[in-house]
């Protein structure tokens, strides 16, 4: 090889290992990520589902609640329940017709 071309080639070569291994860096840094991100979708997943659980053992505390506090609560509780028992059978009756 001539000098000249050897001048040329050379840099070219260590500019492309460089590149190749910037590339291998980076594709090892995005597996890296994708994996970090899967684990924290599953975790927050999770943390949805529990979430969900709360709030639904929250609304059952509450209605619990609602029967034990003062008698007038528990009163106005009973009424709308029964309400809503009615409007219930309406819409049944109403089905069934």
């Amino acid at each position: 090889m001539k000098p000249q071309h050897a001048a040329i080639i050379d840099p070219l070569k260590q500019k492309i290992e460089m590149l190749i291994s910037l590339h291998e860096r980076a594709l090892t840094e995005n597996r890296e990520l994708n994996s970090q991100l899967q684990t924290i979708s599953e975790e927050l997943n999770r943390y949805k589902k529990e979430k969900e659980d709360l709030e639904n053992k929250v609304q059952k505390l509450q209605m619990a609640g609602a029967f034990q506090s003062s008698s007038e609560d528990a009163k106005e509780a009973k009424q709308k329940i029964g309400k809503l028992i009615r409007e219930i059978d309406k819409c049944l009756n109403m089905l069934n017709r």
